[in-house]
């Protein structure tokens, strides 16, 4: 063998493929590395890797316990009793215990979505539509998958583009519990690389 593992012909050996934020290896927008001495993971995407129709699934889930619950509520000051109060929703709701409030669900899976979709975002632009369309108790575990609708290039600036997507969240029974969609302005692949590239801003580690 030759220096770095090089076979006797003289041909590289092939590249390592580090699975992204969607856990696939056969991912061919997955970061690739030409050596043992650098490795990173694609940690959201740039317009020209969206495709219209592309499904990302979320990975991991996130099991939603009473303590997560409670918090969001008290730090959003959303103190209806139906989060809050076992007591009341066990004796006067149809649900007969709490049900977690559906800002916390919704934002549970937006922050699910972005190493997949808005990682490198340059704005969000736009909630089109949501619905809370089954209640999520404490001790669920939630999954949530993207699809991209649609993408438009920017009319002004010709660096970046608007891309169109839809998440859904669903329960470990597959019930669904939130469906959204919303509009990102995102950069194309010249705009990153005028940053910085992948990693912008980041130092060197300078040992002493």
């Amino acid at each position: 063998m030759g220096p770095r593992g090089r076979a006797r012909s003289g041909r590289a050996p092939a590249h390592r493929r580090i699975a992204g934020a969607t856990g696939s290896a056969s991912d061919p927008t997955n970061t690739q590395v030409n050596d043992d001495r650098s490795a990173s993971v694609q940690f959201g995407r740039y317009y020209e890797e969206f495709e219209v129709g592309a499904v990302y699934k979320h990975w991991p889930g996130k099991t939603v316990t009473e303590y997560d619950d409670h918090l969001f509520c008290l730090i959003t000051m959303n103190h209806h009793p139906l989060h809050m109060d076992a007591h009341y929703a066990a004796e006067t709701t149809d649900f007969g215990r709490n049900v977690v409030v559906g800002n916390y669900v919704y934002s549970l899976l937006l922050g699910m979505s972005v190493a997949d979709v808005s990682g490198k975002a340059i704005a969000n632009l736009e909630v089109e539509s949501l619905k809370h369309v089954a209640p999520t108790f404490h001790g669920d575990t939630i999954y949530g998958e993207t699809t991209v609708l649609d993408k438009t290039e920017s009319r002004s600036k010709d660096d970046r583009g608007v891309v169109h997507v839809e998440t859904i969240g669903y329960k470990q029974d597959g019930t669904v519990v939130c469906v959204f969609r919303r509009k990102v302005m995102v950069p194309k692949r010249s705009y990153g690389e005028a940053r910085g590239g992948e990693q912008p801003g980041r130092p060197e580690p300078v040992r002493r």
